[in-house]
């Protein structure tokens, strides 16, 4: 067992005599298997410190790739810069690429770029193959990729952090068939798009729970607004038109304002509107009671997750093995936001 680090170093990290030491390093008698594991345990705790003593005097960028509308995107940079100063005394750097409408390509070429001198990328972007091989270069050059809110999952990730998107559907699901009557109508799906594998699982789960329990309800996906107001509006009157059954909504990709205008504008009424994140957009139709609950997670806990799996990927922290799979879901309504 060779060891960069002297019998005094170890000793004193292991709470063991340094001849102990010097026969478990160089196998001289026996040594109880509880002591070498104690001694092991020691020279893994001094190869992280001393990674860590390297790490924190120098500057760790990271970056953040995002395509997602600005009010959800500001969110999240938000909660990502308020975690920062938590991971002291590393000094991690923010740097940000935002795209409101970008092609699979475009956000390819970013992910190379970020391969020249980043320490990790958290990546909130749909499920394509071309993203799939710019996260399997990033991972040849140990640049891990952690993926938020929507998961890539057969990518070379190291980690997803988000909600259980599924569960998150289902949720839905479960307000809507106890809060609607038991009689047929039609509840819309909206999605930014079909590419991200969190929002279909969202609508996928969504779907799911209300045949079980609202069989009489039908659920109709409204999709590729992007999240962004002029595309969901259009794409949202477009549906209204075609079914005069559309009678509430759950919105699982935002843009809920232009929803609310194409409904006003097709002189029609939501009875039942489930939306998801809390930004400054939703939290202004709660408290106007335009939305009837949000769906949330805390992103500050998710920032913290996301940066502590770069972290440990690089040997800075030590292996976590109770890391929750799944952020906690909150259930937002006009009275306790």
């Amino acid at each position: 067992m060779a060891s960069p680090f002297s019998l005094k170093q170890i000793a004193a990290q292991s709470g063991v005599s340094k001849a102990t030491v010097d026969r478990a390093l160089h196998q001289r008698g026996s040594v109880h298997a509880r002591t070498k594991q104690r001694i092991e345990q020691a020279i893994r705790d001094l190869e992280l410190q001393q990674r860590a003593s390297l790490a924190s005097g120098r500057t760790l960028p990271i970056d953040l790739v995002i395509h997602a509308p600005e009010r959800f995107s500001s969110l999240t940079v938000a909660a990502l810069l308020s975690q920062l100063g938590s991971f002291a005394p590393f000094r991690l750097t923010l740097r940000c690429h935002i795209f409101e409408e970008v092609s699979p390509e475009e956000l390819l070429r970013e992910l190379r770029r970020c391969g020249n001198d980043s320490y990790g990328v958290l990546l909130k972007a749909s499920d394509h193959p071309l993203l799939d091989c710019g996260i399997a270069e990033l991972a040849q050059l140990r640049v891990p990729v952690v993926t938020l809110v929507t998961d890539l999952p057969q990518s070379e990730r190291v980690r997803y952090v988000g909600m259980d998107n599924e569960g998150a559907g289902r949720t839905a699901a479960w307000l809507i068939a106890r809060w609607l009557p038991p009689e047929p109508q039609t509840v819309a799906v909206v999605m930014s798009s079909v590419g991200f594998r969190g929002e279909d699982q969202r609508m996928s789960g969504f779907m799911q729970a209300l045949k079980q329990r609202a069989p009489w309800l039908t659920a109709l996906a409204v999709s590729e607004g992007y999240g962004i107001d002029r595309l969901t509006f259009e794409r949202m009157c477009l549906a209204l038109e075609r079914d005069p059954g559309i009678q509430s909504v759950y919105s699982v990709g935002g843009g809920n304002s232009a929803i609310l205008q194409a409904f006003a504008a097709m002189n029609r009424e939501v009875k039942v509107f489930i939306g998801h994140d809390l930004d400054e957009e939703n939290r202004r139709l709660l408290a106007a009671e335009a939305l009837d609950a949000v769906i949330d997670h805390d992103l500050r806990e998710d920032a913290r997750c996301a940066f502590g799996a770069i972290l440990r990927f690089h040997g800075f922290l030590p292996e976590d093995a109770d890391q929750t799979a799944f952020s906690r879901v909150i259930v937002a309504t006009p009275f306790n936001v």
